[in-house]
């Protein structure tokens, strides 16, 4: 009976506290992200040796969105932190043209992980702003993006410094959390 109204409440209200992880290789911009989504300020930041979580409040539901290092000596140790985890936010750095195809095969990896399995996937093209950033187009074909079918996705342009693209990023993310 207690699982009953568990189930009832928490499809009513949601859970207490949902987990993102924002991944991406190193200086996409995911620790800006983060603190402008916390804080809604730019902090300057060092490159991520570990991770940095902080809970963001997105549509009445709190979100707790861990952002870990993206160094390649790093990246083996994401699928740590995949147990439990609701979505997953991947930064790409729209300026950096020589490490798309790294930026892709890391995606690729995440999307296979069984622990991962359905999650929605939210690419965020970050570094917008800046006058030699790819299109959206130009990074969701470089990512092979339309090939993913076993889950919801959207990618959403953005500037991590002055945070256009992100609310609405947040909200379709909350969206497609709700859903799945």
């Amino acid at each position: 009976m207690g699982f009953v109204f568990s189930k009832i409440f928490s499809t009513l209200f949601g859970k207490n506290e949902t987990r993102i992880l924002v991944l991406g290789l190193d200086n996409a911009g995911k620790t800006t992200i983060l603190y402008k989504l916390h804080l809604n300020d730019v902090v300057k930041t060092v490159p991520t040796i570990g991770f940095n979580m902080e809970t963001v409040t997105c549509k009445n539901i709190k979100l707790q969105v861990w952002d870990l290092g993206g160094q390649t000596s790093i990246r083996p140790y994401w699928r740590s932190y995949y147990p439990n985890t609701s979505a997953v936010i991947y930064v790409v750095d729209s300026v950096d043209k020589e490490r798309i195809a790294t930026a892709k095969q890391e995606l690729m990896l995440i999307l296979e992980e069984e622990e991962l399995k359905g999650v929605p996937v939210m690419i965020l093209a970050n570094k917008q702003d800046l006058t030699d950033a790819m299109s959206e187009t130009e990074i969701s074909e470089n990512l092979g993006l339309t090939s993913i079918k076993s889950r919801q996705w959207s990618i959403f342009k953005c500037s991590a410094y002055s945070g256009f693209g992100l609310n609405e990023g947040m909200e379709w993310l909350v969206d497609a959390i709700k859903s799945s």
